[in-house]
């Protein structure tokens, strides 16, 4: 049983500074999609990320300052990679924490729009953890009986995933082989911001730490106007403070 595609889904993998979405940048981007005949397109850049790569990050995906010094920065090809995965579903492993709230922030800081809404979002990584709980590599050999040479190059990586991904439908009937039920069995994350600053109970957002955890965002914003004075000048992901102006904007200013 192979996936069985109503249309292409992205598979990203993404190489980094850190793991920290706000002040981080990109230094590789892999992109392989899967169109609905099953044929396949990959596209993989370096990225000149215009901050210093810190040795342990290329301690760990081999990749040096010297190596981008003339590659372009993400500014110059988000146009490029926001076409290729233009009507895509997203997929990934572990790509609804990291790869696709980083890729999200690198477009806002680009000021390319970008938005992942009406997107199905396939994280292979919580398939394996329902099922088996390993790492990419484990999953490799686990599933495809290979092991995956190469990690940490994104396109290895996200190559390896979409494999990880046509395995798991064979060995597991019951997630189908649909996007949307696979995303249906691995429960479809309600996001509001991929910081997860903000989450949704009962359909209303609200905050998810500070001390305001667990309260309405609209109720703060109304009782304590200078709580969004303080988020957008803090140091919050700007998809965080997009999603707060975005509810304010909804909820406090509307007419």
């Amino acid at each position: 049983m192979k996936l069985n595609l109503t249309r292409p889904i992205a598979f990203i993998d993404l190489e980094t500074t850190g793991v920290n979405i706000s002040n981080d940048r990109i230094v590789e981007i892999a992109i392989v999609k899967i169109l609905t005949d099953g044929t396949r397109q990959v596209k993989r850049k370096l990225i000149n990320p215009q901050i210093p790569i810190p040795a342990g990050a290329s301690d760990v995906h081999g990749i040096t300052d010297e190596m981008v010094k003339d590659a372009p920065s993400f500014k110059q090809v988000a146009n490029e990679i926001k076409q290729f995965i233009e009507n895509c579903d997203l997929g990934g492993y572990n790509s609804n924490r990291f790869d696709i709230p980083m890729l999200i922030e690198e477009f806002l800081r680009a000021g390319v729009p970008f938005s992942a809404d009406g997107r199905k979002l396939v994280d292979v990584q919580k398939v394996f953890h329902m099922m088996e709980q390993r790492t990419l590599g484990a999953a490799y050999k686990f599933y495809c009986n290979k092991t995956l040479e190469g990690a940490h190059s994104a396109e290895v990586d996200a190559t390896a995933t979409w494999e990880v991904l046509e395995a798991q439908i064979e060995k597991y009937p019951q997630i189908g082989n649909t996007v949307e039920s696979i995303v249906k069995f691995t429960g479809e994350d309600d996001i509001v911001d991929f910081a997860r600053r903000f989450v949704k109970e009962n359909g209303v957002e609200v905050f998810n730490f500070g001390k305001h955890k667990g309260k309405p965002v609209v109720q703060v914003l109304k009782e304590e106007p200078q709580y969004y004075d303080w988020m957008m000048k803090g140091d919050f992901a700007m998809n965080t403070k997009q999603k707060l102006t975005e509810i304010l904007n909804r909820t406090l200013l509307k007419k």
